[in-house]
């Protein structure tokens, strides 16, 4: 051995996918660290996220169960709460010592260091939450509608919504730029809308066979991936697709992917 450090992964050369049954699928240089896919689960994965190292990741069921796998810690679910509405994902804060989970109705669960700064629990929407996004600091983030409303919380700025137009596709997730300053919104079509300093992305180089359940943007920003509930994987911006599922025969349809 020649007593190097190994060269540090470049942003966009790994990411994983989370199947309703829990099972999990890396690819890249991602590792994989385990799975909930031999377990009976009381409810189907909904959602994953990775940790700051990308040496391990948890996974959420609609429930509020948490599983941690690799170097992500347990630090609490919402498995044994009644809740109201079934939690649709996750986001880690950027410590990795603490994530947050949301439902359906925008509630918002906060566990290990992550803070709680506001929900829409209480709020009438007009359509189901989908998804979150976290700005750099973990003093804030944004809750998505399918309708494409956002809403803002902490030190999350407020750049805009697609709630007031009619989207052909409904709105599947939020991502948020690396600058805090931005954010796409994501449709089942691969389609996005871009807010504030986030830049407009290529289209999909073919339509999605199934819609999509997911998405995730490299770490730079300056890309993401969709995933379809068939495990189709589309490159959107300028990353490189590492693999999918798409063709394989599943046990369970796709519930989300992570990257980093």
């Amino acid at each position: 051995m020649s007593g190097l450090p190994a060269p540090a992964l470049t942003p966009g050369h790994r990411y994983w996918l989370v199947a309703a049954d829990g099972g999990v699928f890396a690819f890249g240089e991602a590792g994989f660290f385990g799975s909930a896919g031999g377990l009976a689960l009381n409810h189907p994965a909904v959602g994953m996220a990775v940790t700051p190292s990308g040496e391990g990741y948890w996974l959420v069921g609609a429930d509020g169960g948490v599983f941690a796998f690799g170097d992500a810690s347990f630090h609490g679910s919402a498995g044994g709460l009644a809740l109201n509405h079934p939690i649709v994902g996750m986001a880690v804060a950027p410590s990795g010592e603490g994530y947050w989970l949301v439902g359906a109705d925008g509630g918002v669960f906060a566990f290990g260091d992550a803070s709680f700064f506001g929900s829409t629990g209480d709020l009438a929407l007009n359509c189901p939450v989908v998804g979150m996004a976290v700005t750099p600091s973990g003093q804030g983030y944004w809750l998505a509608a399918a309708d494409g409303g956002v809403f803002e919380f902490g030190d999350a700025p407020f750049h805009g919504s697609a709630g007031a137009l009619r989207l052909l596709r409904p709105v599947v997730a939020i991502l948020g730029t690396p600058t805090g300053d931005g954010y796409w919104l994501i449709c089942s079509d691969a389609s996005s809308l871009n807010f504030g300093d986030a830049p407009i992305v290529d289209g999909p180089a073919r339509p999605p066979s199934a819609s999509v359940v997911g998405a995730a943007t490299s770490r730079d920003g300056r890309g993401h991936w969709c995933v379809g509930r068939d495990g189709g994987v589309i490159p959107r911006g300028e990353v490189r697709f590492l693999g999918s599922m798409e063709g394989a025969l599943l046990a369970a349809p796709l519930a989300g992917i992570a990257a980093i």
